[in-house]
């Protein structure tokens, strides 16, 4: 049986900045289950997390030369992924959903205790259930980091639908962990 050689990460950019198809798919090997995960928050299922992650890696295999060492390799891939799985589910799904802002005054409370005794993949499995267009920018705003603004240009929405949509995932949210700790903290209307 053959061995594959040990690169360290660096070495392993600077042969994929050469061209190396060998490289690109220790790369690849690397970093593929995590960027699927990434892929997954965005995706209506994993076969669409998969196509993601193919038109994801092939990004990053185009712009690799652009990466100059600022920052995580593994973050600038991220990075990729998210806008990759964005631009994958606005070519092949209709347009984000855009929610009255008037339910956005409606949040529920909820019980930071309950939040807490939650376990992570049941979160990722409740943010996963979210209408597309909620999910999305959920997943770009508390998970990704990216603000309003950024969503806004990302998604081709306006920044209000932005933050409409984030309001009413998290009441959704809340409304989801109260029902998993046995409570209900319905809206109030």
């Amino acid at each position: 049986m053959f061995l594959e050689p040990t690169f360290t990460i660096q070495q392993l950019i600077d042969r994929c900045k050469a061209g190396e198809r060998k490289a690109q798919e220790l790369l690849y090997k690397q970093f593929a289950a995590k960027m699927l995960g990434v892929c997954m928050r965005y995706a209506v299922d994993r076969m669409e997390a998969e196509d993601m992650l193919q038109n994801g890696f092939i990004k990053v295999f185009q712009k690799i030369a652009d990466y100059r060492g600022e920052g995580s390799f593994e973050g600038w891939v991220r990075r990729i992924m998210v806008h990759s799985s964005i631009e994958y589910y606005r070519k092949h799904h209709k347009m984000l959903q855009v929610v009255n802002t008037d339910d956005a005054a409606h949040e529920p409370a909820v019980d930071q205790v309950a939040i807490s005794n939650l376990d992570a993949r049941v979160l990722l499995g409740l943010i996963q259930q979210l209408a597309p267009g909620y999910r999305i920018v959920f997943n770009l705003y508390a998970l990704e980091g990216y603000s309003h603004k950024e969503i806004a240009a990302m998604t081709g929405i306006s920044e209000g639908a932005s933050k409409s949509q984030l309001s009413r995932a998290r009441g959704i949210l809340k409304e989801q962990i109260a029902k998993m700790e046995g409570t209900s903290y319905g809206y109030a209307g």
